[in-house]
């Protein structure tokens, strides 16, 4: 329906690959639907395949019939990268470009895949009309001829590409060729923090265009919250009707009704089925009535202002790339739906259009992104040769927004149009921007990496600190030099696009950011970075499965793990930090008073009440259920909020810490989750946690035996003072002093900014090779007491460590450290403070009473309830893609760590409840491993008993751990009870 860009004289000369201007041979750019009565024939599959290192290639003797021509080819999957499939290698890096920077050109090492597949046309084709050959995705360049004719050329990886061949096909033996280049002038445009993955990767598909069908059509389907109206109007390149039989309207193609209807919001997804019907083709359309817009500096769906809960996503699979099924975009969406995600950008492209009609009918905020990003040019002063600020590029920028709208315009859950990513700043994107309003004025327009938003009609930023994102809420933000400028960024709606770097453990500091959305009005929400780790599948020799990045490919330049940065793993795996996010983000907030005897039940919805979900409680005393039932909630408009009185307690319920949880669940079936599904929870204390009891009866005197002292049930080693046995139960290693935990690529920060790495901070203090000095070993008439001095190599600053040992009546072994840091330790946080001991192998099974399921740490315990618990060891790990410290327990009151017969220890908190964490390596051994499978269990569990820990935050790529996180070196006591289990009986 609109003209496309045409070439432009100054690249000319160039070869088709090196030249950006778009190419006259693709049709113009059209909306995609799913479903007509129009036939497809779909030409994925096994496809002949020959690499070649340059884009020369070898000839194109391969265009014709002669079968001979692919006779030593070989097989390939389309959809698929061809170095997923044993062709050259895939390779990561973030910003770099890997060829030498000089746009438009690219070096003469250019992997070039050239792709054949013979086809026949089905037998019921339609002889009439005309046939269109569609290509969803092909990176980066691509020529294509077919029965040996050029239909043309082009770029833009992420994006659709038709040409008309009905004069060119034949019933039988139509041979179609693909030269697909790897590198191209594209690729200075698509520099988006991801694997290069060269390859044909989405669909590659047949249509036919009936005389009389539809080349484009627009569903303008707007809604009126003052009236509870919805205005519908569908242009259309050729006359017809259209057909919505709920709403009981058959209207001519331009003809407006309006309607009493439902609209359409990421919470009630509410589609009316309908047709557009022309002389030669329906068309199925899902009608989605909503309208967008910014008014009083506010982003507003429907009159009401909106709060995403979002979260970036890539087209991503282990195995086959970005290359990705129907079924694994259900299951991504299905996951962010069950975890409270209401949002998706698509960062940073348009992602497969099957996505979108998907949340269209799940229902999901999108943020469309254009496919274009030039990060690797802020390499260069000033960014120099940015193609963004050459309009030599214009035609090739607009080309790529535009079918992006084109494609995407029907789709009611797309409220966003973004023209693209870190691009830094330039007059092409205002040219983009202008195109984008003229054509779609219905929805505002994105983009982040101008300071100045003069293109944009957000103030969005990355990464913003907790401290500046509160500014901007109180709109009391630096002003810009340009008062005109200021002004207008004032004026706008802001959005984190990208926070919270959910890179391995983490991301820390979620709750606090949102608070402040919850605050501030003008705070519209965030989108996490990112969805999903982009680990390529690898095994070892023997077979064993493991995820690749950064390096492992023979990458000459790369960024590491720097690509494994999701809250899910690569096989889709939730991680703590999705359960996390999915409690921080819960669209219900309960808390409770139980002095008071109350409870209070938030509806946080934009635009639902709370009918859709059934409230029960649950009174539980020290873990163990005593009592549940049902909770009447009344109807709760979005924002209000009630207080209703608590049941009573049980009226014969034991002493001990008494708690309230209350649950949300979904009351009935949903598209995305069956009825029961927990949405939200809140949990509160009846009654506190009593105070450890004293010992009971005469402590036992120490006795020392030659080399053995003697306390009560447990030896100890006499020069030492370690404890080597308790009650017969050997231990590889006495609870000592530990400080050093495995850095987490939070810890270790971003990798371009070294003095702010804390991993790099414990470092340079030697907190990872610390070393243990017994000043003294003491006894007394009750009391063994081992003093020691704790300090890292080369330096002096030091932790004197006493450890004081009483044995009780009961047969139980109490210890209290003291810890008394000496020296200069006002720059360095410690990791972690406890202690750490080695258990026998066979004691594989934990169970406590803590929080849990899941780990947590000091700023990502949201999600942390408490409960009794049962894992194995084993499973207590997290296997993120690069190890890390993982796998802690927060809040922990008692656990045991038992072998399959029962035995083992049982250990109980002091004052103050402890971190727990059992492993079977070492903090130093999980620090040395790059991938899950250098991690080889040994013969003892390892567990830590925490004082304290380190918060997470998250500096692989934003702030690290607030103030209030940090473990700051001080005077500190804590203890611990530690209790054999006889094979035969158990604790608790």
């Amino acid at each position: 329906m609109h003209d496309r860009p045409q070439a432009e004289a100054p690249f000319a000369a160039l070869p088709y690959y090196e030249n950006p201007t778009p190419a006259p041979g693709p049709l113009p750019a059209r909306s995609w639907w799913a479903t007509s009565d129009a036939a497809r024939h779909s030409l994925n599959g096994t496809w002949d395949f020959r690499l070649t290192p340059t884009a020369d290639g070898t000839g194109t003797a391969f265009l014709g019939d002669d079968p001979a021509a692919t006779a030593d080819w070989d097989q390939l999957a389309v959809p698929g990268h061809w170095v997923l499939q044993g062709h050259g290698n895939p390779a990561y890096t973030g910003v770099a470009y890997l060829f030498p920077v000089d746009p438009p050109r690219v070096s003469d090492e250019n992997p070039t895949g050239d792709h054949r597949r013979v086809f026949d046309l089905p037998e019921t084709w339609p002889a009439d009309g005309e046939t269109v050959l569609r290509f969803d995705g092909v990176d980066s360049a691509a020529r294509v001829w077919l029965n040996g004719e050029e239909l043309g050329t082009f770029q833009g990886s992420r994006l659709p590409h038709e040409f008309a061949v009905g004069h060119l096909l034949r019933r039988t033996g139509n041979v179609l060729a693909v030269r697909v280049h790897q590198w191209s002038a594209g690729s200075y445009l698509e520099d988006q923090d991801m694997w290069w993955l060269p390859g044909i990767f989405r669909d590659v598909t047949l249509l036919h265009r009936p005389a009389g069908a539809p080349t484009d059509h627009f569903v303008h389907a707007d809604y009126d919250h003052t009236t509870g109206e919805g205005v519908l109007r569908v242009e259309c390149d050729v006359p017809g009707r259209v057909l919505v039989p709920e709403l009981g309207l058959d209207l001519a193609t331009g003809e407006q009704a309006r309607v009493p209807v439902q609209p359409w919001s990421a919470e009630t997804p509410r589609l009316y089925p309908g047709e557009l019907v022309t002389a030669g083709e329906r068309i199925a359309l899902r009608v989605g009535f909503r309208t967008v817009r910014i008014e009083d500096g506010l982003l507003k769906v429907n009159g009401r202002r909106i709060l995403f809960r979002g979260v970036n996503r890539h087209d991503f699979h282990p195995d086959t790339g970005r290359a990705v099924d129907l079924a694994t975009m259900r299951e991504d969406l299905v996951l962010m739906k069950r975890h409270n995600i209401n949002a998706v950008r698509t960062s940073h492209y348009p992602p497969h259009p099957a996505l979108l009609d998907l949340c269209d009918e799940l229902g999901l905020w999108v943020i469309d992104e254009g496919d274009l990003e030039t990060h690797g040019f802020c390499w260069m002063p000033g960014w120099a040769g940015n193609p963004v600020a050459d309009e030599r590029w214009n035609p090739a920028l607009v080309d790529r927004v535009q079918r992006m709208v084109e494609r995407d315009k029907n789709r009611p859950s797309v409220v966003i149009w973004s023209l693209g990513n870190e691009c830094g700043r330039g007059a092409g994107l205002s040219t983009m921007a202008a195109w984008v309003r003229d054509r779609d004025p219905s929805r505002p327009v994105h983009y982040e990496n101008d300071a100045d938003y003069p293109d944009s009609d957000i103030y969005s930023r990355m990464y913003a600190p907790h401290a500046e994102v509160e500014a901007i809420g109180r709109r009391v933000e630096p002003p810009l030099a340009d008062p005109t400028l200021d002004a207008h960024r004032r004026s706008l709606p802001f959005l984190q696009i990208e926070y919270a770097h959910a890179m391995g453990n983490g991301p820390g500091g979620l709750a606090d950011y949102q608070r402040l959305f919850e605050t501030y009005e003008r705070l519209q929400g965030g989108f996490v970075w990112e969805w999903i780790d982009h680990g390529l599948t690898k095994h070892t020799p023997d077979g064993r499965r493991y995820y690749g990045y950064g390096g492992d490919f023979g990458e000459e330049v790369h960024d590491g793990n720097f690509v494994c940065d999701g809250l899910v793993l690569p096989d889709r795996t939730p991680t703590p930090g999705l359960l996390e996010y999915k409690k921080v983000i819960e669209p219900v907030r309960i808390t409770g008073n139980a002095a008071g005897g109350t409870l209070t039940i938030r509806n946080g919805h934009d635009f639902t009440g709370l009918d859709h979900l059934a409230f029960t409680w649950v009174h539980t005393v020290d873990g163990r259920e005593l009592a549940t039932g049902d909770l009447a909630v009344p109807p709760l408009a979005p924002g209000e909020l009630v207080e209703l009185p608590l049941p009573p307690a049980p009226a014969d319920a034991p002493p001990g810490e008494a708690l309230w949880t209350v649950h949300a669940r979904l009351a009935r079936d949903t598209a995305w989750a069956p009825a029961g599904h927990e949405v939200a929870w809140g949990q509160f204390t009846a009654a506190p946690r009593p105070a450890p009891a004293p010992a009971r009866g005469p402590l036992a005197t120490p006795r020392r035996d030659g080399a053995v002292l003697t306390l009560g049930p447990a030896t100890f080693d006499t020069r030492t003072g370690r404890l080597t046995t308790l009650a017969g139960l050997p231990l590889a290693e006495g609870p000592r002093l530990d400080v050093f935990r495995a850095p987490t690529d939070n810890d270790r920060g971003m990798h371009w900014e070294k003095d702010a790495q804390i991993s790099v901070v414990w470092e340079k203090h030697g907190l990872h090779r610390m070393r243990h000095r017994v000043d003294a070993v003491e006894l007394a008439a009750d009391a063994l007491t081992v003093r020691t001095r704790v300090a890292p190599l080369s330096l002096d600053p030091a932790l004197h460590t006493v450890y004081r040992w009483t044995a009780d009546a009961e047969g139980a072994l109490r210890l209290t450290v003291t810890v008394e840091p000496t020296g200069d330790w006002s720059s360095c946080p410690l990791p972690r403070l406890g202690v750490r001991l080695g258990l026998p192998a066979a004691f594989g099974r934990a169970t406590w009473y803590g929080g849990g399921p899941d780990e947590s740490y000091p700023d990502t315990r949201e999600a942390s309830r408490l409960g009794r618990y049962a894992a194995t060891v084993d499973a207590l790990q997290t296997h993120y893609v690069r190890p890390q410290e993982n796998g802690a327990r927060s809040d922990v009151r008692w656990a045991e760590l038992t072998a399959d017969d029962g035995g083992g220890l049982r250990i109980e908190a002091g004052e103050r409840p402890f971190w727990l964490t059992a492993r079977r390596w070492t903090s130093e051994q999980l620090d040395a491993a790059e991938h899950t499978v250098d991690l080889t269990p040994g013969d003892t569990v390892w567990v830590n008993l925490d004082h304290g820990q380190h918060g997470i935050g998250s500096q692989s790529c934003g702030p690290a751990p607030l103030p209030q996180y940090h473990l700051t070196a001080g005077p500190a006591e804590f203890g611990f009870r530690f209790l054999a289990i006889d094979a035969d009986r158990h604790g608790g």
